[in-house]
Formats: C-alpha cells, sequence, structure tokens
C-alpha cells in the first residue's frame, strides 16, 4: 500500500476513534454529577469497609477471595479499590472511568473488526452501534455494573489479540489470547462463552475454519470456560441467587427474552433497570418466539456460505446470550438491559454487513444506507442520553421503571428504600412499600420496612400488623423480631412481649447490636439493671464507642458494688468523649465508695 495511502487510512481511523470518544463523552458526561443507587452500588462501593480503605494488603487479598452480590470478581472488586485509592470514595469519579471504559471497549471493536475484515465503515457501524445504543446505558450508569465495561475491554482485547494470533500463530501470542480472556473471566464470568465465538470468528470473517483443529486449538480457553462456569454457579447457588423457577417457566422466558432483546435493538423504549419476571408467562408468546428464533437460524445455516456474517452474527447473538438468558436463573428479573452488552455486537454485524452487500449490489443506495446509518447512531444517541438522565440517583431511576412497567414490586421497593433513608421523607416511602405488598403480599422485607416506616411515623400499633406478617412468612427474620419487640416497647402493657421478641432476634442473631441495646434499656426500666450488663457488653464489643462505654459505666453504677466497673467505663469514656456529665457522675461514686 502506499505511503501516502497508508497513512490517509491511518488518519481516518483515528478520526472514527475520536468520534466515538467524542460521541460517548456527550452521552455520559452528565454522569459526573449523578450518584450511586442504592441497588448492589453499597455491596460493591458506598458500604463496602474493603473498598473504601483503598489499596492496601487487606484489600488486595479481599478482592481476590470476596464473594460480592453472589459473584466471584477479583479484577472488578480491585477496580474499585482503585478508584477510592485514586479518587476518594465520591461516585462522579468512579461513574467517569466506567465511560472510559465503555469508549476504549468500542474502539477496540472497532480496530478488532477493522483488521480482521479489512473494511471500515461497517466495522465502525458496529462499533457506534456498542458506543452509543440506549439498551448499553445501563452498564456505564450503573456503578455496580463496572463488571460489564471491564469484561467486555478484556474481551475485546483478547479478540484482537486472537485475530493477530491467526494471521501469524505463535505460542507467545495464544498466551496473550489466554491471558486477556483469564482477566475477563475474573472481571465476569459471562465471558465463558468466548471461544464459541472465537470459533464464528474463525468461520468468518478469519476464514481459517478447520475440524476438528479449530476445535481442538481452543480447548484450553475451553477448560477455563468450564473451571469459570463451575466456580460460578457453585459461588451464585451457595449464596443464595440461583431462584427455584420452574424449568418450564424459564425456558419460556429464555425464548421471550430473546425476542424482546432483539425488539429493544430495533425500538429502545421503555427502558428499565428491573423487569418483573411475568406471572403467568404467555405459553403462546413463547411458541410464537421459539418459531422465530428456530426460522431465523435455519435461514441463517441456510446461507453461511454466500453470506457467513449472517449466521455468524446470529449465532454470536444467542451464544452469548446464554450464559444470562436464565436457563439458569440467577436473580429474580425476566430479563435485563445490561445483559445484551455484548450479544448486541453479533446483530449489528448482521446489519452493517448486509447493508454493506447491498451497497455492492446496487452501488447508488450507498447515500441512502449512509444517511440511514448516521440518522440511526444520531437517534441512538439522543435516546442514550435521555436514558442516561434517569440514572441520576435511586429516586429518578426506580421511579422511571415504575413509570414504564407493570406491577414492579422491586422498583417500588427500591425506591421505598430511598425515600426510607432520606431525612425527612419517611412518609414518602410508605405508599410504595404497600404498593410492593398489594403485588406481593407475601414479601417479608416489605412488611418489616413498612412496620418500621410506620413505628417511626407514631403509628405502633398499626406497625404491629406489618411485623407480624412478616414472621408469618419468616419466623427466622431477626430484624422482625427486634423491630416487633422495639414496637412493644412503645406500647402500654407490652413490656413483656418486647422482652421476648428481642430475645429471639438475639437468639437468631446473637451480635445484633441494635437488639442488645434495646432488651438493655427496657431491663435498666424495670429495675433489672444487673441482668441488662452482659448486652451492655455484647454492644462494647460489637461497637466500641463513646456511648457504649458511657452506657455501661451508668449501669454499673446503678448496681451495689459496682462502683469500680462503673468508674472504669466512665473513664473511658471520658478519654473518647469529654463530657462534665461523666465527670460528675465519677466523682459521685468515688465519694461513695469513700
Amino acid at each position: 500500500m502506499p505511503a501516502t495511502k497508508a497513512a490517509r487510512n491511518q488518519t481516518l481511523d483515528f478520526a472514527i476513534g475520536l468520534a466515538i470518544v467524542l460521541s460517548v463523552s456527550a452521552v455520559y458526561a452528565q454522569l459526573a454529577h449523578y450518584d450511586f443507587v442504592n441497588l448492589d452500588d453499597n455491596l460493591y462501593v458506598y458500604d463496602n469497609p474493603h473498598v473504601l480503605s483503598g489499596i492496601t494488603l487487606a484489600s488486595l487479598k479481599w478482592a481476590l477471595t470476596a464473594v460480592v452480590a453472589s459473584n466471584w470478581m477479583p479484577v472488578t472488586l480491585f477496580s474499585h479499590v482503585l478508584d477510592v485509592q485514586l479518587f476518594g470514595p465520591g461516585s462522579g469519579p468512579m461513574h467517569m472511568v466506567s465511560v472510559l471504559l465503555h469508549a476504549l471497549s468500542a474502539i477496540v471493536l472497532f480496530l478488532v473488526l477493522r483488521r480482521a475484515t479489512e473494511t471500515r465503515w461497517p466495522s465502525a457501524f458496529v462499533a457506534f452501534a456498542f458506543a452509543l445504543h440506549p439498551l448499553h446505558v445501563e452498564s456505564v450508569a450503573w456503578i455496580a455494573e463496572r463488571k460489564d465495561v471491564l469484561s467486555a475491554l478484556f474481551w475485546f482485547l483478547a479478540l484482537y489479540a486472537y485475530v493477530r494470533y491467526a494471521e501469524r500463530p505463535s505460542r507467545g501470542r495464544y498466551v496473550l489470547v489466554a491471558v486477556l480472556f483469564a482477566l475477563g473471566l475474573m472481571a465476569k464470568p459471562m465471558l465463558v462463552t468466548f471461544p464459541f465465538t472465537l470459533l464464528l470468528f474463525d468461520i468468518w470473517p478469519l476464514r481459517r475454519f478447520q475440524w476438528p483443529g479449530s476445535v481442538w486449538e481452543k480447548l484450553p480457553l475451553i477448560a477455563l470456560s468450564a473451571i469459570a462456569s463451575t466456580v460460578s454457579y457453585l459461588v451464585q447457588k451457595s449464596a443464595g441467587a440461583v431462584k427455584a423457577i420452574s424449568l418450564s417457566d424459564r425456558v419460556q422466558n429464555a425464548l421471550i427474552s430473546c425476542v424482546t432483546y432483539i425488539a429493544q435493538t430495533i425500538w429502545p423504549a421503555r427502558l428499565a433497570i428491573y423487569y418483573p419476571y411475568p406471572q403467568p408467562i404467555a405459553a403462546g408468546q413463547a411458541t410464537a418466539a421459539l418459531i422465530l428464533i428456530a426460522a431465523i437460524s435455519w435461514a441463517a445455516l441456510r446461507t453461511w456460505r454466500i453470506r457467513p456474517y449472517i449466521a455468524v452474527g446470529w449465532f454470536w447473538y444467542l451464544g452469548t446470550l446464554v450464559p444470562v438468558i436464565g436457563l439458569v436463573q440467577v436473580g429474580s428479573q425476566a430479563h435485563a438491559d445490561r445483559y445484551t452488552y455484548i450479544p448486541m455486537v453479533g446483530l449489528t454485524l448482521i446489519l452493517a454487513w448486509g447493508a454493506a452487500d447491498i451497497v455492492e449490489k446496487w452501488p447508488k443506495a450507498k447515500q441512502a444506507i449512509a444517511v440511514l446509518a448516521a440518522v440511526s447512531c444520531a437517534a441512538w444517541m439522543g435516546v442514550a442520553m435521555a436514558q442516561a438522565a434517569y440514572w441520576q440517583n435511586s429516586e429518578t431511576v426506580f421511579r422511571h421503571a415504575i413509570n414504564v412497567t407493570t406491577d414492579n414490586w422491586f422498583a417500588e421497593y427500591n425506591l421505598a428504600h430511598f425515600y426510607m433513608d432520606q431525612p425527612g421523607r419517611l412518609a414518602e416511602a410508605i405508599p410504595h412499600f404497600e404498593a410492593v405488598l398489594r403485588i406481593s403480599p407475601d414479601y417479608p422485607e416489605a412488611n418489616n420496612n413498612l412496620g418500621a416506616c410506620l413505628m417511626n411515623a407514631g403509628r405502633p400499633a398499626e406497625a404491629v400488623a406489618r411485623f407480624e406478617a412478616a414472621l408469618r412468612a419468616r419466623p427466622d427474620f431477626a430484624d422482625a423480631h427486634f423491630n416487633l419487640g422495639l414496637d412493644f416497647t412503645r406500647l402500654p402493657g407490652r413490656a413483656t412481649d418486647a422482652e421476648t421478641q428481642l430475645k429471639a432476634a438475639l437468639s437468631l442473631n446473637p451480635d445484633h447490636e441494635q437488639a442488645h441495646n434495646s432488651l438493655a434499656l427496657l431491663l435498666v426500666q424495670q429495675g433489672r439493671a444487673a441482668e441488662a450488663i452482659p448486652h451492655l457488653e455484647a454492644v462494647l464489643r460489637l461497637h466500641p464507642d463513646y456511648h457504649a462505654e458511657h452506657n455501661l459505666g451508668a449501669v454499673f453504677a446503678m448496681i451495689p458494688g459496682k462502683q469500680a466497673e462503673a468508674i472504669a467505663h466512665l473513664e473511658a469514656a471520658q478519654r473518647l468523649q469529654p463530657d462534665p456529665r461523666n465527670i460528675q457522675l465519677i466523682e459521685r461514686l468515688r465519694a461513695t465508695r469513700n
């Protein structure tokens, strides 16, 4: 290739990469001012002491071994730790890191396709679709989904390394593919289908597939996938994330979801953070979805020799959905936008190279197709900007989900929980917890939290029924026993019932600090200070601070012959937080001893 032409091509490819960065920035710059959401972000970041400590030997060990939200993802966990180390615990920089990873993934995807197919504009279309499609907003805007953007970057880097390996096979190049793939698996185990996509790439565009040699070549990578799949399943099952939904329902929902994702790719409207599992599932819809999937698969296989990109794109889409399509149901959602992050690449491959075929056959259509592609990208960009705006905080994202779905108990619950945690907004939580219980009357957490709202709103008698409903659904619910006991302390003549419930909470959770504290207070009020001491000592063990030391000292002061113990704890409290009341009580106790 002449030097001037090569330079011109490099300049044009660079311009495409720059356009990807600028367009992604235009969509997602708003995230710099957005908050965490109260779904999983707490587990991964803002309530996680290991992450908030930054990089230490302890946090590194934790990242390598921890299971968070029923997943083992050491690379993703380390990325959160690194965020805090570099930028602090604020949400804005963490959002921007995810945006950067997303933009880099889109650029690498473009480079992979550009190198493998030696065609620019179809490759650019696929990359822009990946970068700008509204279905991908969830993966980018949700900090807890860092695993999506990070694993995708490793996926495309490994794919690029594989294209280079296919050009000139060597052990070193294969090892690089395996290392990048392993890092991707440790970012998110959804990459288990990566070896399958390499076989598809061998068919097209690399055109190097040989049976059985190509399969044997992938065996080390398949072994990594098998290990990751086994570990992921065992971890999720042990954590209780695998839901007991009938096989029939799972299969039917999987078929409907496959078609739903295609429809959302074409018309990305009414997108939500959570889609409730349909009850009941429409068997007719599942049958129609099966017929459509079978028909497309048959057409793809029938035309694979003359248009191999159709079969490759279609089976990329179906194959990469397998880990998240719900055949093994993890979580309670029917489907999720984030699950299209990698699979959609297959659908856009078909669109891009199908358009290229049309242009080759009818050159006059080139301008119209170019305009259509540009309009599609601009439309996706606009919708994605609007969709990203819903991720401002928990209130906006869950209220939007309620508005665009039906009977969304999950969104109602999380919105109510958000209001419950906000000062002065307790009253706003109550109708949303009530909405949850209209949809799912036996949901114990909703009953317990509604009871807590009613109790704190000065309606303790109404709260009793909610706590009792929670305990009927889950008798071993320690927090519901605690709340019911605390509620009884506010009702006349229910002290004995309060003691029974608080002790029940402690039998289920001996480290329940609030139950120890409340039971100690109840015992002191009944003149049973000596019985309160073990509970206050438990509080001090669980949460050693000024209040625990002060309270223990004050109660010891009520017990004859325990002045020395009282003074020791009051002095400890005084060292933690100087308080004239402690000095006065210490002096009175010393005077009594003398």
